[in-house]
């Protein structure tokens, strides 16, 4: 393209990529160029740090901005810009430097987010200022919440979080720093288990590598150098490890398939792109005990043969974006990370890589994609990531929680991991409290606890309310009402009774919420999340969406009885055909809605 980048935007670019070398990637044209063609090695990783630069320099990005990116990585400009418009923090449209998102999701819905949007827009009324509605931005525990991001010289991301009120967002909008997120709030701690394992140091925090390893920190690692790759991997299987980000997949298979791969390199990544409505326990430990995910990641690096890893955090998490990039620093200045850091002459860093508002990209080829610099769109499987995955290459891929459960496999021995929690869900899991409970939160409680002593342990039902619902597992998991509070929380007995543990979302209503409003708000977040590459969900989704709404003012297609079935076609045809997960599960909460409480019941359906 002709257009042109502004010289902060190409400063911003070479912040990143460094100063261009030739005139094929846009530098200045040497006699050297004019006789030979050097192709740039393949860079196109960088596009999406490189659109990050761009949209912090100014707050959108140019034509011009984009061209540049382009001529610096070789990539063709209609590609960068499917990129650039598949994220929801991109815009490629001028808009004011400084964006107000305020989440009116499910905890934040319920907590006053709505009301609040409207006061954001009037208070930053006439002002350089957008303010938008967001999905989840992960802080449930204490909504409602808001992300400020500022472009340009002041350029930050800010967390505000409950309670919030316009005066705040005022202040935070400002033409001045806000001292490095000065307004962010801590959330609150509650212990709900004497035998904290993965918890052990969020309370206090651990955010310097001294501090870490005075709390035990590295012994894990030290442990798997001593006892050698196999057996870490044979540890974790014996464990009986499962996923902890809803699949549930053995741990030690995965491990175990990456590292018999003949094919190099190998890759380690770690999921935290934390995105699912109502989850928040990976980013409350990557802000409180980010070592404990680095020497994690490490150990899967080593024990799957991986020499590099990438550690792949959304975008909306600015606090732990930054404790992570700092522990990184210092983790890899001790030798942690590095040349040497498996022992002299074997070598593991990782490469923190920061997503841009997708929900799909915490699917795993999604994110394998995103991290490749293309568009965050699931593959279809097989192959799969153990020999198929990030740059085509053998990849283990894990979510915070699951890493850091090795951490306790190794320090105590696979048998007594196994002491807590039942035979076929072993160990402790975290669980996300939030909504009408007395006190949110994160909880550690052995697998086995029942959801009304989970419940219980953050204080019952606010204001001593009757309970009316609870959501397990998020948006894509589903409603369950008080008659199920005797409900094990395990992976066999959540498939026995037919609700899901998913990421560990226990999201609890009280007698006054809206049910119906909150199905709505689930159906236009995978409306809105849905990537449009397979027709069932990119259709589906909008069919769901506008049956539900017909339901609720009355205009129906037929009879509600028709309607309902339609919304179960839909519901079947999405969990049948869907390419990945998104689409597999974005009826569910709807779907287990309607059968649990009867909702749009309350005429003869025909």
């Amino acid at each position: 393209m002709t257009a042109e980048a502004t010289a902060a935007e190409r400063a911003a670019v070479d912040a990143v990529l460094g100063p261009p070398e030739t005139a094929w990637e846009g530098g200045v044209r040497s006699a050297v160029d004019l006789r030979i063609a050097r192709a740039p090695a393949e860079r196109r990783t960088l596009l999406l740090p490189a659109l990050h630069a761009l949209q912090g320099a100014a707050g959108w990005i140019s034509e011009g901005g984009l061209n540049y990116v382009c001529e610096r990585l070789t990539v063709p400009p209609a590609e960068a810009y499917g990129v650039a418009t598949f994220y929801a923090m991109f815009s490629v449209e001028e808009r004011p430097p400084t964006v107000v998102h305020v989440c009116d999701d499910l905890a934040c819905r319920i907590g006053g987010g709505r009301e609040l949007l409207e006061a954001a827009r009037r208070e930053v009324d006439g002002k350089n200022v957008t303010v938008v509605s967001s999905p989840c931005l992960g802080q449930c525990e204490r909504a409602p919440a808001v992300l400020v991001q500022r472009a340009g010289d002041l350029r930050e991301d800010v967390v505000l979080t409950g309670p919030v009120d316009p005066a705040s967002i005022g202040r935070a909008v400002r033409d001045d720093p806000i001292a490095g997120g000065a307004w962010v709030t801590e959330a609150p701690r509650a212990p709900a288990s004497n035998e904290q394992r993965l918890l052990a140091r969020v309370e206090k925090g651990a955010l310097s590598l001294d501090d870490y390893r005075a709390s035990g920190g590295y012994a894990a690692l030290a442990r798997a150098i001593d006892i050698g790759p196999d057996t870490v991997i044979q540890q974790v299987t014996d464990a009986k490890l499962l996923g902890r980000g809803g699949a549930a997949f053995p741990t030690g298979v995965k491990w175990r398939g990456v590292a018999d791969q003949k094919v190099t390199p190998h890759y380690a990544i770690c999921n935290a792109d934390e995105s699912e409505p109502g989850t928040f326990k990976d980013r409350v430990v990557m802000e409180r005990d980010p070592f404990a995910v680095i020497e994690a990641l490490t150990v899967a690096g080593y024990a799957t043969g991986a020499q590099r890893g990438f550690l792949y955090i959304r975008g909306e998490y600015p606090v732990a974006t930054h404790r992570l990039e700092s522990a990184i620093a210092e983790a890899r200045s001790a030798g942690l990370l590095g040349p040497d850091a498996l022992g002299p002459g074997a070598p593991f860093d990782i490469e923190l890589r920061r997503g841009a508002g997708a929900y799909i990209c915490g699917e795993e080829t999604a994110l394998f994609n995103s991290i490749e610099g293309k568009r965050g769109e699931p593959r279809n499987k097989p192959p799969f990531p153990v020999t198929y995955g990030v740059f085509g290459k053998p990849t283990a891929i894990n979510n915070v929680e699951t890493l850091i459960n090795v951490l306790p496999i190794l320090s105590l021995g696979a048998e007594a991991y196994t002491s807590l929690g039942t035979p076929d869900s072993t160990g402790t899991r975290l669980f996300c409290l939030s909504g009408h409970v007395e006190r949110p939160g994160v909880y550690e409680h052995p697998h086995g606890v029942t959801l009304g002593e989970v419940i219980g342990a953050a204080g019952g039902v606010r204001g001593g309310k009757d309970l009316k619902a609870v959501l397990l597992g998020g948006a894509a998991g589903g409603f369950v009402g008080p008659d199920r509070l005797d409900a094990r929380l395990t992976f066999e007995d959540a498939r026995a009774g037919g609700y899901t543990l998913g990421s560990g979302v226990v999201l609890v209503f009280d007698e006054s919420t809206d049910l119906v409003d909150l199905c709505l708000r689930i159906a236009r977040f995978f409306r809105d999340e849905s990537c449009g590459q397979c027709v069932p969900c990119r259709v589906g989704t909008v069919r769901q969406e506008e049956a539900l709404h017909r339901l609720v003012i009355e205009r129906t297609i037929g009879s509600r009885g028709d309607e309902l079935a339609l919304l179960t076609d839909v519901a079947e045809v999405m969990r049948d055909a869907s390419i990945c997960g998104l689409g597999q599960t974005a009826a569910n909460a709807v779907q287990s809605a309607i059968a649990t409480f009867g909702l749009f019941d309350r005429e003869a359906t025909g």
